[in-house]
């Protein structure tokens, strides 16, 4: 009997300390699970996330922390079902060493001189994520999207040594999708 009891209890520890060590290294960035939440009034919320990554970026070490909260203070988005979502805010920081670069937190409306006025009335601030570098500076790729659907804009941010930012929408690539089906 305690050799079965060995034998259900092996497998399950590993399965424990192997989960337990996904998000210890912050070199590769982390990303907490996000489920969306429904509180008592009807309204719907993504959950909170914070992901942090070490950027090499012209011979220089750069530290990026990106938090996306849900903030009541924003208005609601109330999709054509009738279900009401609580829009997101998103702070990024960048640091070089113990040097501030960039500290910003966004809406969707800051990004309304590339999304029109429609959709950003439909759609809340979903995510943002380090993308990659440039020579022009570090780019983050952020989605305005309306909640729960594939429908979305995806965002390009750019943030130079110096700490400017651009933010340009991005464009499906044909090659990478069918125009006619869209």
């Amino acid at each position: 009997m305690k050799k079965l009891i060995y034998l259900f209890l092996v497998p399950v520890l590993a399965v424990i300390v192997s989960c337990g060590n996904k998000n210890s290294n912050k070199n590769e960035g982390s990303l907490l699970a996000m489920l969306d939440s429904t509180d008592a009034h009807g309204l719907q919320r993504m959950q909170s996330s914070k992901a942090e990554v070490d950027i090499k970026f012209k011979g220089k070490e750069y530290h990026s922390l990106i938090s996306r909260t849900p903030d009541e203070e924003l208005s609601h988005v109330t999709s054509p079902s009738g279900d009401t979502y609580v829009d997101n805010k998103i702070t990024l920081r960048l640091t070089r060493g113990s040097e501030p670069v960039f500290n910003k937190t966004f809406t969707k409306h800051d990004f309304a001189s590339v999304v029109g006025d429609d959709f950003l009335s439909k759609s809340i601030l979903e995510g943002m994520v380090y993308n990659k570098t440039t020579p022009s500076g570090i780019v983050y790729a952020a989605s305005v999207c309306y909640p729960q659907t594939d429908l979305y804009v995806p965002l390009s941010i750019t943030i130079t040594a110096d700490g400017k930012m651009t933010i340009l929408r991005e464009e499906f690539l044909e090659e990478a999708y069918d125009v006619d089906s869209i």
